[in-house]
């Protein structure tokens, strides 16, 4: 377990990086550790502190996540320092704007500062804090910037629509990036600085937030944290943005009335993950699943040496967010790969921890292709809500299973 503060020393406290910060245990709102240690609200996803000197300008802003909402599903990418953050406009009836706590407003202003590159210093510091799930307690994720040098001005705010229960409204996706502060905690005294004198806290803030206001986004300097291997739960392995999100609902909506259509949109896709993914033949389906395909992998040397092809099987099963790959499947790939192959799953859904596991403790030879990975792929291949039909239409022209459906 990491180091954590007691709720009785919050108030002087300095923020460490992935410290957990204790909340109070008489069963009220007067439990919020935030508004203790930061002096702001005692509830909302979005709480902000004005500046004294200046009651119109933002000293700070607090997120707060419980990066646990598939609906909304913000996301720290520990590898990258990247953070999306969705908006507070999240039920019908507002405009994208037109919130409690003015979130969205603020993401809009922010980010106009950020891309217009004037008065930079206008951007107040993002804290971003997580719930860990044990009573009011919470965890600092670190001190965070919006933007990032690899996500593109057109793509660090974009509203989308979202429909529930009938009724469309429009919400933000924004991306941070959580900056390296270093070993030392971010003190407190800047924290106060920053609500009574905006000056003197300019002067004494952490180098990082200096270089970035110099600067703007591509002074930003990312905590990047290259972690170890462990099973990927389920809302790891389906998390995506907004657009992957769309995207994978439509393929599943697509593939609904002929599931085995989508075996030759799961080969499309290795391909766009892997540019050496080859030749790739659909197989008759076995009454009982299995392998859907049968492809290479080439490892080319360069220009004079014959290039190396490992042969590989490939299952896709197209299934809802909340219906997982088990034993059963995973265990039907394993027994039919063949010697010298390897397997590739592909799944519009996630694998559960028993059968990632198996695969993992066993040192099977596959590699699992999941929502958030099909997600990435489309992205990355500009394919998006707009044009995923056709790009699906175009896979069914050229796919001959779909004429074998008849005789299934």
């Amino acid at each position: 377990m990491g180091p954590e503060i007691s709720f009785e020393n919050l108030s002087e406290s300095d923020l460490y990086v992935d410290c957990v910060y204790k909340g109070g245990n008489k069963g009220n709102a007067g439990d919020d550790p935030l508004h203790l240690l930061m002096e702001c609200d005692v509830s909302g996803g979005f709480r902000k502190r004005r500046r004294e000197d200046n009651p119109d300008k933002l000293a700070y802003v607090i997120l707060y996540t419980s990066m646990t909402e598939l609906e909304w599903p913000d996301y720290l990418d520990e590898e990258t320092g990247i953070f999306r953050y969705y908006g507070d406009n999240r039920t019908p009836g507002k405009a994208l704007t037109d919130t409690k706590r003015k979130g969205n407003r603020i993401l809009e202003n922010v980010f106009t500062i950020l891309n217009s590159k004037n008065d930079l210093d206008e951007i107040p510091p993002f804290f971003i804090f997580k719930k860990t799930g044990h009573g009011r307690d919470v965890k600092f994720l670190g001190l965070a910037a919006p933007g990032n040098p690899s996500v593109s001005p057109d793509n660090d705010l974009v509203a989308f629509w979202r429909t529930l229960k009938g009724d469309r409204f429009q919400n933000y996706e924004a991306y941070f990036t959580i900056l390296d502060t270093g070993a030392k905690p971010i003190p407190h005294e800047w924290l106060n600085e920053l609500i009574t004198d905006h000056k003197k806290a300019m002067e004494n803030a952490p180098s990082v937030w200096k270089k970035f206001i110099q600067e703007g986004r591509e002074g930003i300097k990312p905590l990047k944290a290259p972690k170890q291997f462990a099973i990927p739960d389920k809302f790891e392995q389906l998390q995506s943005d907004e657009e992957g999100r769309t995207c994978l609902d439509i393929i599943r909506k697509h593939y609904e009335p002929f599931p085995q259509g989508f075996e030759a949109c799961a080969t499309n896709i290795v391909q766009k993950i892997n540019h050496n993914f080859t030749d790739f033949n659909l197989t008759r389906p076995w009454r009982d699943g299995g392998r859907d395909a049968i492809g290479r992998y080439i490892i080319d040397s360069g220009k004079v040496n014959q290039s190396l092809k490992m042969e590989c099987a490939l299952e896709a099963k197209c299934y809802s967010e909340n219906n997982s790959v088990g034993v059963k499947e995973m265990s039907r790939l394993i027994s039919r790969i063949r010697y010298r192959q390897f397997g590739i799953l592909v799944t519009t859904s996630y694998v559960n921890k028993q059968a990632y596991e198996e695969v993992v403790e066993d040192e099977h030879p596959i590699l699992i292709v999941t929502a958030a990975d099909i997600a990435a792929a489309l992205r990355k291949s500009s394919i998006y809500s707009g044009n995923v039909i056709e790009w699906l239409s175009e896979i069914d022209a050229n796919n001959k299973m779909w004429t074998y459906s008849t005789i299934l």
